[in-house]
């Protein structure tokens, strides 16, 4: 396909560019092929020239909703360097922040230990994410995609499809529940059972100010949920007590959005520092004891990779800054 650069020189000469759809692509809807491949051009002029029909699909009109095929042929009509704005981050060096985070990576993927206080894509507020900040220091890779989220503030295990075929199959992977998934978290409480076996229905629903919250379906209708709700389902182990404090690795069963957070607030065990669903008196005490962000942590994850079915073992170590705070509870019970 043809690239950025490229782009550039035949926009600024005025002239028309063909691009060929390829793997990286396919799939995509053409209104987010060409937010993408276009940086910097206001989305009202993309809509625009869609609309008009200056951009064409081999040949013919198409709407912003029409989803790309490989080897299709795409028209990008020149656009006017008044139009055309240059994205200043584009033209800064780049910081490789991210780099460091890699613990494994071949042609099919790569897995990073997400730092804590990063999001995993922009939006909301943010500019860029993880995925952004990747692409950023990679710009020739032709394919970078998610394959899961973590949240903002939860560090670890983040894998990354490298190629579209990857990235289906470990989609695939995660829908038949072919993942291992292993977090560790402190919560507040003397939790007892070795082993607990957690399932409950979750639904999500919006605040005042737009921000999505999640909630446990107790039988009593909520006028604010969005859907009636979905099963979720954690193991939840204990490992060990620090005073008032008990430390838990929990395997997923499934993936719900802040499911961990939710279920262990529910029950009564909310994890330490967690800004969402916690005791907000206990962590401003605990941000003078130490501890300056949520204690969940993605630890691990055993999957099959996703081309050649070798087993892989993901693993990030504990944050230095989690196994320090550890640490200052052993050391005081």
């Amino acid at each position: 396909m043809t690239n950025l650069s490229k782009i550039s020189n035949e926009i600024s000469e005025s002239s028309a560019a063909m691009l060929e759809v390829d793997e990286a692509s396919e799939g995509q809807r053409i209104d987010n092929f060409l937010t993408k491949t276009l940086k910097g051009v206001p989305k009202s002029h993309l809509y625009r020239i869609l609309r008009s029909g200056e951009v064409r699909v081999n040949k013919k009109r198409i709407d912003a909703t029409y989803k790309l095929a490989m080897g299709d042929l795409v028209r990008i009509p020149p656009i006017r360097a008044t139009v055309a704005q240059v994205d200043v981050e584009q033209q800064k060096p780049v910081t490789a922040r991210l780099e460091k985070c890699i613990v494994f990576e071949d042609d099919a993927m790569l897995v990073l230990d997400k730092p804590a206080g990063m999001a995993v894509h922009g939006g909301s507020g943010v500019s860029k994410g993880v995925i952004e900040q990747l692409r950023l220091e990679r710009p020739q890779a032709k394919f970078l995609e998610l394959v899961h989220r973590l949240d903002r503030e939860t560090s670890g295990v983040l894998m990354v499809g490298k190629k579209r075929s990857a990235l289906v199959a470990l989609h695939e992977a995660m829908r038949r529940n072919q993942m291992d998934k292993r977090y560790f978290m402190l919560v507040k409480g003397h939790w007892t059972e070795k082993k607990k076996h957690v399932t409950l229905t979750l639904q999500k629903y919006l605040l005042e100010n737009g921000e999505r919250r999640v909630s446990v379906v107790t039988g009593r209708p909520d006028p604010r949920a969005e859907d009636e709700g979905q099963t979720s389902e954690t193991i939840f182990h204990l490992k060990a007590h620090y005073g008032d404090f008990s430390l838990l690795e929990a395997q997923l069963i499934t993936g719900r959005t802040h499911q961990l957070r939710v279920q262990l607030a529910h029950l009564g065990f909310p994890i330490a520092g967690d800004d969402k669903y916690g005791d907000f008196a206990l962590n401003k005490a605990l941000q003078k004891s130490g501890l300056k962000r949520m204690f969940l942590h993605s630890a691990e994850t055993n999957i099959r990779h996703p081309l050649t079915a070798e087993k892989l073992k993901l693993i990030a170590p504990l944050p230095p800054e989690l196994d320090r705070f550890l640490q200052k509870l052993a050391s005081e019970n």
